[in-house]
């Protein structure tokens, strides 16, 4: 994906996801390694709830893959918190 279809993927039907999804591909992406670029374009895939449940650290993703782009995506969060 193109940095524009990112952008737009970001743009979710909750709030609380927008605040934590768009700030972490303005800031982070570009710096990210290929593989875990790739995992945040596949965590972006993932439906709503999940992705809320996730990012608010109420579950984990069963997959190790999506559990480390998780794991990014929140420590960034509460940086900027």
């Amino acid at each position: 994906m193109d940095k524009k279809q990112l952008k737009w993927a970001t743009r979710r039907g909750m709030l609380e996801l927008d605040l934590i999804l768009l700030p972490f591909l303005e800031s982070q992406y570009d710096s990210l390694k290929p593989e875990n670029q790739s995992r945040f374009e596949r965590l972006l895939s993932c439906q709503d709830p999940e992705l809320f449940s996730w990012l608010m650290s109420k579950t984990t993703p069963d997959d190790p893959d999506m559990r480390e782009i998780v794991d990014i995506v929140i420590q960034h969060s509460r940086q900027i918190e």
